[in-house]
């Protein structure tokens, strides 16, 4: 039971001189106050040592003050693939800004699937950003139905989706990564592309297609092998390109772990890179610039989509209605491999 003397929110109210609502509003993180108001109560809340008490404000809110970062893939994909790290990067700090707790979920199996479902829906979180979304699964949905906001990490697959999203410009980065190698003199390109149940890795082949035949170079469905996004898929894709067209000097890698695999692929196969073949990536990952060679690649702002992401999911929790999806710009980064 607190203390007399422990501070209250009419303390804070009469101190800022504001109504008992509107202090409950500043310190719930409502947007829907003036800005002197707010700062009134911040500096009251300031000077008396304030702390809200969480239950109580999730009574009067119902909200849990927490919103849940989903990654729809295998424990080991999170830890191996930097970008599901940095977007968690970027919504954290977007969610600290406004004391918004982050929980992280890896969700592997059916089973834990389910848990999930059943915990959002029980109202332990605001909302859900969803990363990595395969095909039409039904969890966005799932989620939607229950009432919960919920935003995605990429476009959806399904056409018909309403889930607002945030994505990289995955058509123009891989026509950029295409027209750079051609512009580099390759006659041969190929491309290991993302897996074909995400819009991601329809898009970047896209965007290959696209310049090569703007180019005036013929494509067939020879020049692609699909991979997954790891560095062994993105090796075995480019083992069965080599088999293919063995007279290739040039590879579009759709993501930067793929890349490193090409790079395994066909330094195994004794063709160097870039004196034989050019390679470009898409991410700009950590790992690219301590590759060997450093890897040229197409540059996403994922530690920015991720911020993105959580101000867009805020402002749906907010009641702001159904926000615009957000397309952000990609750009080339040339390094030794091209």
């Amino acid at each position: 039971m607190p203390s007399a003397s422990a501070p209250t929110l009419e303390s804070v109210a009469a101190l800022a001189g504001v109504s008992r609502a509107t202090a409950g509003r500043v310190l719930s993180g409502s947007e829907r106050v003036s800005p002197a108001a707010r700062e009134a109560v911040l500096r009251a809340a300031s000077e008396l040592s304030y702390v809200p008490n969480q239950a109580a404000r999730s009574l009067v809110t119902r909200r849990s003050g927490s919103v849940a970062l989903v990654v729809v893939e295998p424990v080991e994909r999170f830890f191996n693939d930097s970008y599901f790290p940095l977007v968690l990067t970027g919504a954290q700090a977007q969610l600290a800004e406004r004391e918004v707790q982050l929980v992280l979920v890896v969700l592997s199996t059916a089973r834990e699937r389910e848990r999930f479902e059943r915990y959002a829906r029980g109202g332990h979180v605001d909302g859900a950003i969803l990363v990595s979304v395969h095909g039409r699964d039904p969890l966005p949905q799932h989620l939607a139905d229950a009432g919960i906001p919920v935003v995605m990490s990429g476009q959806p697959l399904d056409p018909a989706s309403t889930v607002p999203y945030v994505s990289a410009d995955n058509v123009g980065g891989a026509r950029t990564a295409t027209r750079h190698l051609i512009e580099r003199g390759c006659r041969r390109v190929v491309t290991v592309t993302g897996p074909m149940d995400m819009r991601v890795g329809h898009d970047r082949l896209a965007g290959f297609r696209e310049e090569l035949e703007a180019r005036r170079h013929r494509f067939s469905a020879q020049l692609a092998e699909s991979g997954d996004f790891t560095v062994a898929g993105g090796r075995a894709a480019t083992e069965a390109l080599l088999a293919r067209v063995p007279d290739l000097d040039g590879v579009f890698a759709a993501n930067d772990l793929m890349a490193a695999g090409v790079l395994q692929a066909l330094a195994a196969a004794g063709m160097a890179v870039p004196g034989r073949v050019r390679v470009v990536g898409f991410d700009d990952a950590p790992l690219a610039s301590a590759a060997t060679p450093p890897l040229t690649t197409v540059r996403q702002p994922v530690v920015e989509m991720g911020r993105e992401l959580a101000r867009m999911l805020l402002s749906v929790i907010d009641g702001a209605g159904v926000p615009t999806p957000v397309v952000v710009p990609t750009a080339l980064v040339q390094r030794a491999t091209s």
